[in-house]
């Protein structure tokens, strides 16, 4: 029977899933427009720091107020309607919420959220993809130890190529390389709040008449949200990051199996099984042919003769050998796909992806030189970017996550182009969510260096 099958089914008891959202942001806003119209899913409550943006969010997507007025979280589950509030942690307390959904993307509090889920076994679907890269691996396991679903989110790439990268390896293939596209040039990395928007072409009325927030938009285009995005793709599919951050190769869905193959047999790969992105624009700025800016993929190798000649016959794009070929999907549609997750976990108990190992992690990496005394400003901002790299990499250079490069001191300058270390720099008095992440972070650090058989950091 189908997801949408038990869906109906379940609508037809009387037993929706019960959800809550936290988060009424872009993809939580996105996943509001389609929630109410899925028979099955009741999304019992939304919790926001701003409860009115919440409400507003609600409306824009389509919300008649009266589907929003329920009194309580109980009130909204004995009902077909929903509470707003902007207390989280109730809602995951509550007897009356099945499944979480972090669309926050703080890392501290998408930390605070899943350890709250586990102690109140609520599955949770990770939308939080910052969260995840900086903590992933020990939140997997601490959800693992519970007895719940930790998900990745569908809509979002990583869940998308997560799947294709195991419908692959289901049909006997060896996944060679599996990413998305973007659109990327290299004077990205050092790309400000100041210039993102020259960078995309926006106009100062388009600015102005929209909902744009320059720092997130920024962490878009500098690399830094890619390199997370790969990094939960590494954690959960098996997959190597490269050893010194993506390529970001120009590449059109056309050439994915040329390009993405081993160094030895013409591509740029230094090993098979790794992640990459691929450009959608050319080093010299033109668009790439039938570009894959939006979408995602996977290269997978023929074993045999046989299989070779079957991607001949039904027409399958290969490289000149015949032997390398992708699979891809040219679109994502972010929080209008994140009902899939849902009802993964509430028909078949199942993850749409999910975190496995600590492959890879996203390392701080200096935009310009930076003095003695700055104060980072995290991602997307002006001093730093987030760069991917294997996690014993991050590991023996004691390297300052990006998830944790916001709020903290130079001790020391640091050169353009270079990893920011802790011993780089001084921690400041911060908030309780803040030093919570910080502990948390280092009890993974500590647990996978003894995992690994590594020493201090260098």
């Amino acid at each position: 029977m189908s997801m949408f099958a038990k869906l109906k089914r379940r609508a037809a008891e009387g037993n929706p899933v019960r959800v809550g959202l936290i988060g009424a942001g872009k993809f939580g806003s996105m996943f509001l427009s389609q929630a109410w119209r899925t028979p099955g899913i009741h999304l019992v409550g939304v919790a926001d720091l701003s409860p009115a943006n919440a409400r507003a969010s609600m409306r824009r997507v389509g919300w008649a107020d009266e589907r929003f007025a329920a009194a309580s979280l109980e009130d909204a589950a004995r009902s077909e309607r929903t509470f707003v509030t902007d207390d989280s942690a109730a809602m995951i307390a509550s007897p009356f919420i099945d499944i979480v959904i972090d669309a926050t993307g703080s890392p501290a509090a998408g930390i605070r959220h899943v350890l709250a889920a586990c102690a109140h076994r609520k599955h949770v679907v990770m939308v939080n993809v910052e969260a995840d890269a900086l903590a992933g691996p020990l939140l997997a396991r601490r959800a693992a130890e519970a007895g719940i679903v930790y998900s990745m989110a569908s809509g979002d790439q990583p869940a998308l190529i997560a799947e294709l990268v195991d419908w692959a390896r289901t049909t006997g293939f060896e996944v060679v390389c599996a990413g998305k596209g973007t659109k990327y040039l290299p004077v990205y990395h050092a790309s400000t709040p100041d210039t993102v928007w020259g960078h995309y072409g926006f106009s100062e009325s388009q600015v102005a008449g929209g909902d744009f927030n320059p720092q997130m938009f920024n962490s878009f285009l500098d690399g830094t949200k890619s390199a997370l995005e790969m990094a939960a793709v590494a954690n959960g599919c098996d997959l190597s990051p490269p050893d010194d951050g993506l390529a970001f190769p120009a590449c059109g869905v056309d050439d994915l199996p040329t390009v993405l193959r081993p160094v030895s047999e013409g591509g740029i790969l230094p090993r098979k099984g790794t992640v990459e992105v691929v450009s959608s624009i050319e080093r010299d700025g033109r668009p790439v042919f039938r570009d894959l800016r939006w979408g995602v993929y996977a290269v997978f190798e023929a074993p045999t003769r046989y299989v070779e000649d079957c991607f001949r016959q039904y027409g399958l794009k290969t490289d000149e050998s015949g032997r390398y070929a992708a699979m891809y999907k040219p679109y994502h549609l972010i929080g209008l796909e994140l009902g899939t997750s849902v009802a993964s976990i509430a028909t078949r108990g199942e993850p749409t992806g999910s975190t496995l190992d600590w492959r890879g992690d996203v390392i701080a990496v200096s935009k310009r030189a930076l003095k003695e005394g700055e104060t980072l400003d995290g991602e997307g901002g002006y001093t730093v970017y987030g760069k991917v790299v294997p996690a014993e990499t991050s590991l023996r250079l004691g390297a300052v996550p990006i998830g944790l490069a916001h709020g903290l001191t130079l001790r020391q300058a640091v050169a353009a182009g270079q990893p920011v270390r802790w011993t780089d720099v001084r921690l400041k008095d911060g908030t309780a969510g803040a030093n919570e992440a910080i502990a948390f972070r280092q009890e993974m650090e500590a647990v996978f260096r003894r995992e690994k058989g590594l020493g201090e950091a260098a």
